[in-house]
């Protein structure tokens, strides 16, 4: 697999990622920087402090699954981080049943896993026959079964976790849903404004940044009006509250294209006319997936 992280200066360093080693976070982290050190982080925050203190050159945080959407709090925690996007990466999540040494499908009664990934799975336990048990993430269950060393319990997780726990896959690619794919964001302490190349050789660029509205009538529809006479692509606008409060909105947008691009530039400029506040969170080539699914469609 090509890595992905060529076109990034840090080299051979440490990325840092959320869960235990065999998470699907670590499983992007081998996908995207295979020359990198892998940091296992208990929590988003640690995460994201582990690149901020120096600890990690790279933080991948996953943003969103194409089944279950948003990943909770990562929006909220991308302004406040102090870090930039410099990728974005995408990955399959297949889904094994990984058993102890020995097991056979028809011994497992229960698998354990996080609970949005039992969700994923409903159609094949149900088959089955298996009864569901809510652990605190993936690879964590899975090393709890390795732990535990009890046939008729199983994990659900990726290959990459059955490999690293010693465990059997018994069944692989049981997810329900066989395009379920999970995007992350790479994000580093200096933020890479330069025109780069993605993986495949494409000069497709995004921009991300972070946005709220003048408390004037229609500011919304008004800042979103320079995107579209200018013909910038919006492929993502997301909004959510801050700090709890209800008139207080936040918006997260991603663009195609660079802040240098004319139309984009402009589009930029009418924007901070209907804003309070605007913030680019990276400026970062697209992964291919975007042009393949484009070109599919």
């Amino acid at each position: 697999m090509p890595d992905r992280a060529s076109s990034n200066p840090v080299r051979n360093g440490r990325i840092s990622f959320q869960g235990e080693p065999g998470a699907y976070s670590h499983q992007a982290c081998r996908q995207w920087a295979p020359d990198h050190e892998a940091l296992p982080c208990a929590t988003f925050e640690d995460t994201v402090e582990a690149c901020r203190s120096g600890a990690a050159d790279l933080a991948m945080l996953p943003v969103e699954n194409s089944t279950y959407g948003r990943v909770a709090d990562i929006h909220h925690l991308l302004p406040e981080s102090g870090l930039h996007i410099i990728a974005e990466t995408f990955v399959r999540v297949h889904i094994s049943l990984l058993g102890v040494p020995g097991a056979r499908l028809e011994d497992v009664t229960e698998a354990m896993s996080h609970t949005v990934l039992l969700g994923q799975c409903r159609g094949f336990l149900k088959r089955h026959g298996i009864r569901s048990i809510t652990g605190a993430d993936t690879a964590g269950s899975a090393m709890q079964v390795a732990q535990a060393g009890q046939p008729q319990r199983a994990a659900l997780a990726s290959p990459l976790a059955g490999e690293i726990y010693g465990l059997d896959r018994l069944a692989d690619e049981i997810e329900d849903r066989q395009n379920n794919t999970t995007r992350f964001l790479i994000m580093a302490r200096e933020a890479d404004m330069t025109r780069r190349p993605n993986s495949a050789g494409r000069p497709d660029m995004l921009t991300s940044f972070v946005f709220r509205v003048r408390n004037i009538p229609a500011a919304l529809y008004k800042a979103m009006g320079g995107f579209a006479t200018n013909g910038v692509n919006m492929t993502k606008l997301e909004s959510y509250m801050v700090d709890g409060v209800f008139t207080a909105t936040q918006f997260y947008a991603d663009i195609e294209g660079h802040p240098d691009d004319p139309a984009v530039a402009r589009a930029l400029e009418e924007l901070r006319y209907f804003t309070s506040t605007l913030t680019i969170l990276g400026v970062y080539p697209a992964d291919p997936l975007r042009a393949e699914q484009a070109a599919a469609r």
